[in-house]
């Protein structure tokens, strides 16, 4: 239970498997982000067969909507949501940081102003240890004070110390809960913050190691206003210094080149809503680019979205029909395009995964990067 058998490496690239109570997840892995315990437009029937291995819960919308008591009287958040394989639920500290003007940090944790009803709550480590183990996650989230990408280092410095301080608080807060109920099978994994800086950044692991051990981290605060290159250069200098027999989660991070360029740097682990945001916007991935459904070159157009995808919408539908669905603002065309892109990273994920094994991924991932972005279709 919350095992890592890292099965083989190709260069920094690794495929392995993190055994949970729920099940296995083979990785690398993208994890669908259901963030009102739901992931939008899909039933939980739909990500089982799409090949979802693991979900992730958002602990902020819970919490605020309809409440950790509500989700917990309901049978937790798996059975919530009709969802019986593993579940991640984020600390909530993404979601803070996108209020701005509605939030206070200070060493106490974060006062703010609820989007849904303008109450004023607060979230402390200890809370969020405290929500997420009420939600019944399989892994949570150490809580995490983010700052944006182009953070100078001084403000940079001062979210990691706070995330560090804030840490010892959440470990030693879910210990207590682990000894009071040790039938709760959950573990609590950390989030490496320092923005941009690579000092920073192994500062943060420093004194993460420093706590002994850990089932899995996480690499947080990144794809939050930075250049792209920036983000890769931060886990091309963090890579060396990472454990390597444990998970490595990537947070927030989910276009398909970003996926590959991390399972490149040594991720295992990525979630975003990208593929659901981009499908209810009529935003397609597919192995020549994204596809703007909406286009007048799809109105007659008789070819599958990905003739390489296996998914519903793939194998059923057309590309006109599917322009027509967004066109007359048909609510079933922004569930297909979202089946679609999710489908789309867990097959990316599980393509990389083969190639590692075989030993083929850096050609591979480098054809496939070259084709993505200079093919691009309208």
């Amino acid at each position: 239970m919350f095992d890592f058998d890292l099965q083989q490496e190709c260069g920094s690239a690794r495929a392995g498997a993190l055994r949970l109570p729920r099940g296995d997840v083979d990785t690398p892995a993208f994890m669908p982000v259901g963030t009102h315990g739901t992931v939008r437009a899909l039933s939980s029937r739909d990500l089982r067969e799409i090949g979802a291995q693991i979900v992730l819960g958002n602990t902020y919308h819970l919490h605020v909507r309809p409440g950790e008591e509500v989700v917990t009287a309901l049978g937790g958040l798996h059975g919530f949501m009709a969802w019986n394989g593993p579940i991640l639920t984020d600390s909530g500290g993404f979601q803070v940081f996108s209020l701005e003007s509605q939030r206070k940090v200070d060493d106490d944790g974060v006062t703010f102003r609820s989007h849904v009803d303008g109450g004023t709550r607060q979230i402390s480590p200890e809370r969020a240890v405290d929500i997420q183990w009420a939600l019944g996650a399989d892994i949570a989230m150490a809580f995490d004070h983010v700052v944006p990408g182009t953070s100078d280092r001084t403000t940079a410095q001062d979210a990691l110390e706070r995330t560090s301080r804030w840490l010892e608080r959440c470990r030693a807060r879910h210990r207590t809960l682990l000894e009071q109920t040790p039938e709760h099978r959950q573990t609590l994994w950390p989030i490496a913050q320092g923005g941009t800086h690579p000092d920073l950044r192994h500062r943060a692991l420093e004194h993460i190691l420093s706590m002994g051990d850990w089932t899995g981290i996480a690499i947080g605060g990144l794809a939050v206003g930075e250049e792209r290159t920036a983000t890769y250069d931060v886990l091309e200098a963090l890579e060396p210094s990472l454990p390597p027999t444990i998970p490595r989660y990537l947070m927030g991070v989910g276009l398909p080149e970003d996926i590959l360029r991390g399972v490149a740097l040594g991720i295992d682990m990525f979630d975003c809503v990208a593929p659901t945001r981009n499908g209810r916007n009529g935003s397609a991935f597919t192995p020549d680019g994204p596809v703007n459904i909406r286009n007048a070159a799809h109105k007659l157009d008789t070819a599958p979205l990905d003739e390489t995808c296996d998914c519903e919408t793939c194998r059923d539908y057309s590309r006109g029909y599917l322009r027509h669905l967004f066109m007359a603002k048909e609510l079933l065309g922004l569930r297909l395009l979202s089946l679609h892109n999710v489908r789309f990273l867990i097959r990316l994920a599980a393509d990389a995964r083969r190639h590692v094994i075989a030993g083929t991924f850096a050609p591979w991932h480098r054809d496939w990067i070259d084709r993505y972005q200079s093919k691009g279709t309208p």
